[in-house]
């Protein structure tokens, strides 16, 4: 996934806002949930000098997010019963993020028990860089996809009454 990740978080976001109401920040942590698996990016970019597909590190291991997230909820729920909606929704989002990137990169959804990468499509390096090989694949379909529903979820919400003076 290119694009996607944070108009899924805010998708999940305002569903989940939808269920839990008084509930704060939920569609801000999932936004931030849906995008925090890349933060490895960073590192990829800066220290590892791009020799590792950063799907390798552990912010791509769908265990560590399962893991983290439910030692969270657990605390939370314990210290924090407010803030239990969006500990979720951060959690959530970020496996959704691990979801999402299943359908075209390799993820270790096992790992650290086993080393095998899962992709649903391998996007063929069609094209002398990798980005156009991406967007002009068929799977980037699914993204634009994503992305609409995100726009047309953020239209359809209702806006706050204005008053004129």
């Amino acid at each position: 996934m290119l694009i996607a990740h944070l108009p899924s978080g805010y998708i999940l976001g305002t569903f989940m806002r939808r269920h839990w109401p008084g509930s704060p920040g939920i569609l801000c942590a999932a936004m931030v949930g849906s995008v925090i698996p890349d933060i490895d990016m960073l590192y990829f970019h800066f220290i590892d000098g791009g020799r590792t597909h950063h799907h390798a590190y552990v912010t791509h291991r769908p265990l560590f997010w399962a893991a983290t997230g439910l030692l969270s909820l657990v605390l939370v729920n314990w210290r924090a019963r407010s803030y239990l909606a969006a500990t979720a929704a951060f959690f959530a989002a970020a496996m959704l993020h691990m979801i999402l990137d299943t359908l075209a990169s390799p993820i270790l959804w096992l790992m650290p028990f086993d080393r095998q990468a899962f992709e649903l499509v391998t996007v063929p390096a069609s094209y002398s860089n990798w980005v156009l090989s991406f967007v002009l694949h068929w799977t980037f379909a699914c993204e634009l996809l994503v992305c609409g529903w995100a726009l047309w979820l953020a239209r359809a919400r209702p806006r706050p009454a204005t008053s004129v003076a």
